[in-house]
């Protein structure tokens, strides 16, 4: 049994965090996946031109490298942004009423959070992960099944829920299974921009009582327990759809 040294309700909570991420983060990429999936197949040039760009350059640069120009970068940006409004407004005040003193309601600076930067940024990587595995599976789906719906004078929403989406998910699952593993686990770099999940939580820990492979080892036994827990359930939906398929 490890000897945790009274930090195991800090722990405790870092676990949360991540499970918190990690969900955050799937229902982002989820949504982006769908949208850059139906944008690869669509018949317009310029959507597939914008969803081919997005997978290639997510696709091609570290995880952490991006989550450190999305959380720093984007601050940035957002900040420098902000500081062009106020002067503008400023201006277009004295200038239409230069004896009016106007202050600006708009915040001088914002500190982003890094559990948004940590979710937005782990749910736009995978997004472009996630937009492969279902382009992949809407590609598995026999296209005279659409047809025959077409034909019986469904409309395209209701070909997409009854025909498209039940088969997708079936051909989409594996993939979705490795793809929400390993996002789970790329939940760890959260910790570098300073979010108290369980890996930050341990480290700190770790200076503190000099008993590093300890509290490392209690991160390395919690996700595993998290991503076989992942794996029993994966494992039930693949059962579940691959009945309904025979």
């Amino acid at each position: 049994m490890l000897d945790l040294q009274g930090y195991e309700a800090s722990i405790f909570k870092g676990a949360i965090v991540t499970i918190e991420v990690a969900l955050l983060s799937l229902l982002l990429a989820v949504v982006l996946g769908m949208l850059g999936a139906l944008a690869k197949m669509a018949p317009y040039r310029w959507a597939r031109a914008i969803a081919t760009l997005y997978t290639t350059v997510i696709r091609g640069i570290p995880d952490l490298v991006l989550m450190m120009l999305i959380f720093f970068g984007g601050q940035i940006l957002l900040n420098n942004s902000l500081y062009s409004i106020n002067e503008s407004l400023n201006e277009w005040f004295a200038s239409s009423d230069p004896n009016h003193e106007w202050t600006s309601y708009l915040p001088d600076y914002i500190d982003v959070s890094p559990f948004i930067a940590g979710v937005l940024t782990i749910g736009f990587i995978f997004g472009a992960y996630m937009a492969e595995t279902f382009r992949g599976a809407i590609m598995a789906v026999d296209k005279g099944e659409l047809e025959a719906g077409k034909a019986y004078g469904m409309s395209p929403i209701m070909s997409f829920r009854r025909i498209l989406l039940p088969q997708m998910i079936r051909h989409a699952l594996p993939g979705f299974g490795n793809n929400w593993l390993v996002l789970l686990k790329t939940t760890a770099l959260v910790s570098i921009i300073g979010l108290e999940d369980m890996v930050r939580v341990s480290a700190l820990a770790a200076g503190s009582t000099k008993m590093p492979f300890t509290f490392y080892m209690a991160v390395a036994m919690i996700f595993l327990l998290f991503t076989s827990i992942s794996t029993g359930l994966l494992k039930v939906v693949e059962r579940k759809f691959s009945i309904y398929a025979r």
